[in-house]
């Protein structure tokens, strides 16, 4: 948030002792060769969905693209640049019942999550794009136990990742930068990726703020800070 960025950026119980990726601090971006050609990412296909989960349940949902670029030279990702529209996220698992999905938007959309008045939008920039190295990824998180624990990296990943993309994600005004496997494949009329990974919502202040209630702050307790996090996009050359 983004199957990049699928983002219940409410999502527990307990605080991970690892993280299945760590946010880090932004990364400087290189200047992308003249001789790359920028091709506009497909927003109606492309798209980051989430999974947030609380010991009781889970959501899921996606949040579109507004704009998208992608950098290519000889046939490899060399950089790219993508715009999240955080107001048009979907509670895609309420889709039945309106009004518990209004609910929820409105409550992600609030200054105890996405804070969407002062930050509508979400965006990434890659870094860098290297081949898929196994060693590169860190132990599975040891989450607080229930029916509805987030699923760890190795079990939620791709599963045939060819490539590690380094990238800056800011949401909410905060900026860190994240590694994650994703399958990436060029072909003469498309190039496609799809990428799966988790991120700490903490990271990014997506959590009661320090002027919610004593009430609220023990409420976010139970809601896991995994978010599971997916990413499709696709490119007509």
């Amino acid at each position: 948030m983004i199957g990049l960025f699928t983002l219940t950026l409410i999502s527990s119980c307990s605080t991970p002792t690892e993280k299945n990726l760590e946010a880090g601090a932004e990364q400087e971006v290189m200047s992308v060769s003249e001789k790359a050609a920028w091709i506009d990412i497909d927003t109606t296909s492309s798209v980051v969905t989430w999974i947030g989960s609380k010991p009781k349940g889970q959501h899921n949902g996606i949040i579109p693209f507004t704009t998208g670029q992608l950098a290519v030279l000889n046939n490899e990702i060399v950089g790219g640049k993508f715009e999240m529209a955080v107001r048009r996220l979907q509670v895609m698992d309420l889709m039945k019942d309106p009004a518990r999905s209004k609910k929820l938007k409105d409550h992600l959309m609030s200054e105890d999550f996405f804070e969407a008045d002062s930050f509508p939008t979400a965006s990434f920039e890659i870094v860098e794009v290297t081949p898929f190295d196994s060693t590169a990824l860190p132990k599975d998180t040891q989450e607080f136990e229930s029916e509805y624990t987030p699923a760890t990296l190795s079990s939620f990943m791709v599963a045939n990742p060819t490539h590690l993309i380094t990238g800056n994600l800011t949401l909410r005004g905060a900026t860190r930068s994240i590694t994650f496997p994703a399958d990436i494949s060029f072909n003469p009329e498309s190039i496609r990726a799809e990428a799966k990974f988790n991120i700490d919502r903490t990271d990014w202040n997506l959590s009661y703020s320090d002027e919610a209630s004593v009430i609220d702050k023990a409420k976010d307790r139970f809601i896991y800070n995994t978010v599971n996090v997916g990413l499709n996009l696709e490119v007509t050359r």
